[in-house]
């Protein structure tokens, strides 16, 4: 009797197939992470660098307030957002490969 866990035909259940995926998976990690450290590095730096430009007003805030006060939390929600629409696109696109992959087996 053949365990169903276990069946080498099922490509989706594969080495191959989940490292394919954690790779992809990772990247897209790395870039949402960058994203969020760009920021979280760049607003300090530019204020030591550019303490002018960080101190202009607008819209009676400072630059500076203005970023990290106001736009600083919609900018995570659209790194979050951008992940989680990615990552399912990623694993909707290797569901599609394995589904194909075990169609040719069968």
């Amino acid at each position: 009797m053949s365990d169903p866990i276990h069946d080498d035909s099922d490509f989706i259940h594969s080495e191959e197939f989940l490292h394919g995926l954690m790779r992809r998976q990772l990247k897209l990690s790395i870039a949402c992470a960058l994203a969020f450290i760009i920021l979280l590095f760049g607003l300090p730096l530019m204020n030591y660098l550019a303490p002018e430009l960080m101190a202009q007003r607008v819209g009676g805030f400072t630059l500076t307030w203005l970023i990290l006060g106001v736009l600083f939390f919609p900018y995570v929600w659209i790194i979050a957002r951008l992940f989680i629409t990615r990552s399912i696109a990623l694993e909707n696109a290797e569901v599609q490969v394995a589904a194909e992959g075990n169609k040719r087996q069968s």
